[in-house]
């Protein structure tokens, strides 16, 4: 990940590929005769999957196999695969969009899914786009790639043009669309946390050297440790893959087992609930992936997680440790190990399950003031202060304390796609526009 970013900018910013075959894991062709999870592209031999990606210009550094959802850790981030879906994000110069014709070759070679039920490509904008190849020098270039292999796509500049911006670009279902949830599903929810210049603090970690007998790996587990990371989630619910680069650099992907976590199911929409947002069974994994490119002048850390949190949620502070975090929570908890100086979350639900709950507030608009609850603390704004503490929850009986700066909101965009809404906000430190503004 960071190896050549000793002679040159490294692009931190990750191009999101997420291509969906079947509504769900129950609606692909061997779903019947599964065996433990097993199914459509979960049966692909990983070498299958490895020649697509050298496509890409990337390479597996290790792979955990879980429940529901095989994570692989890339060279260049990361690659999920489920029954029904496969999510491949990276980072630099890679061509990830190149990889997409065998993605599709694959899926209907070895696990006879011969159509695209849907497509999302998603990014930010880039640090250095001169510095990319093949379709991703221009997004105009990238959508029209994807118009060439679909009829069914959108595409949308999401935030400010002449500044921090997110694009996607989505098609429609290509038969039944998705039907409506009840309060006994699961939606269909990724949260990103994506965040820019971060402080001096924050990236020191991120270039500590390493030799022998340590190994990237137990060198990234010791780091995910000491940084908070193995925090963010309850461990004892987590499995964590992680890897440290030479001379710097960090990536990590974790399988998050949160229906095991009574309190959480049983305290949101997810009460009683045993079937996914396109009524699929499930047995309640989700994934997080962290990448962090900490160089001065470019550095940056990605956050993305699909466990359906709910935006605020009281439980009793000694509870706190072995809990799923909310949504307010889990945002404070990440941005206080990175410390960035300007950041952009997104949230993409399935509209399905946005409906409005008992007060009438959708969920990208719980979304939005979880949003600014997290960063923009009312209690720090009636002190005058620039900084909260924030409590991140360690493993042990000693809650430590990690400095939460004040940040102040420069976007807030709400969208409603076909099927999907969407939750976008920046927001920047507001010591550097404080300073900016003298």
């Amino acid at each position: 990940m960071a190896e050549e970013a000793g002679s040159a900018p490294f692009e931190g910013p990750e191009k999101l590929l997420e291509v969906w075959f079947a509504p769900s894991s129950s609606d692909v062709p061997d779903a019947a005769t599964a065996q433990v999870g097993k199914s459509g592209l979960r049966k692909i031999p990983g070498a299958i999957w490895e020649e697509m990606l050298s496509i890409v210009k990337c390479q597996v550094l290790s792979v955990v196999f879980g429940v529901e959802i095989d994570a692989y850790l890339l060279s260049e981030s990361s690659f999920f695969v489920s029954p029904h879906r496969i999510i491949l994000k990276t980072c630099g110069t890679t061509l990830n969009l190149l990889g997409l014709p065998r993605i599709l070759d694959i899926a209907t070679k070895y696990a006879n899914m011969t159509s695209v039920y849907r497509c999302f490509y998603s990014r930010k904008s880039f640090m250095f786009p001169e510095r990319q190849l093949g379709p991703h020098r221009d997004w105009r270039e990238e959508v029209r790639f994807l118009d060439n292999i679909f009829l069914n796509g959108a595409a949308y500049n999401i935030g400010k043009v002449n500044g921090d911006h997110w694009l996607l670009y989505m098609t429609t279902p290509s038969h039944d669309p998705i039907p409506p949830s009840t309060p006994h599903t699961i939606p269909d929810y990724t949260i990103e946390i994506l965040m820019s210049d971060l402080s001096p603090t924050a990236r020191e970690p991120f270039f500590a050297p390493f030799s022998p007998p340590e190994t990237p790996s137990s060198h990234a587990k010791f780091l995910s440790q000491s940084c908070g990371i193995t925090d963010i989630f309850p461990s004892h619910l987590t499995t964590l893959d992680s890897y440290s680069f030479s001379p710097c650099g960090y990536s990590s992907n974790a399988l998050i087992r949160w229906s095991e976590d009574p309190f959480f199911t049983s305290s949101s929409s997810l009460k009683n609930s045993s079937h996914g947002a396109h009524g699929a069974p499930t047995a309640g994994e989700g994934y997080y992936t962290i990448h962090v490119t900490p160089e001065e002048g470019w550095s940056y850390a990605s956050f993305e997680c699909n466990v359906p949190l709910p935006p605020t949620r009281s439980r009793p502070s000694s509870d706190a440790a072995s809990a799923i975090p909310d949504l307010t929570t889990l945002v404070q908890r990440v941005v206080s190990i990175f410390q960035p100086g300007r950041l952009t979350l997104t949230l993409f639900i399935s509209s399905g399950d946005n409906e409005s709950d008992e007060s009438g507030e959708k969920p990208i608009e719980a979304a939005q003031r979880a949003f600014r609850s997290a960063l923009c603390a009312s209690a720090v704004e009636a002190n005058g202060n620039t900084s909260a503490s924030i409590s991140t929850t360690p493993s042990d009986d000693k809650v430590e304390k990690r400095t939460c700066k004040r940040y102040r909101r420069s976007d807030k965009i709400n969208y409603e796609f076909g099927g999907y809404d969407l939750a976008f906000a920046s927001f920047e430190l507001y010591d550097k526009i404080h300073k900016n503004d003298n």
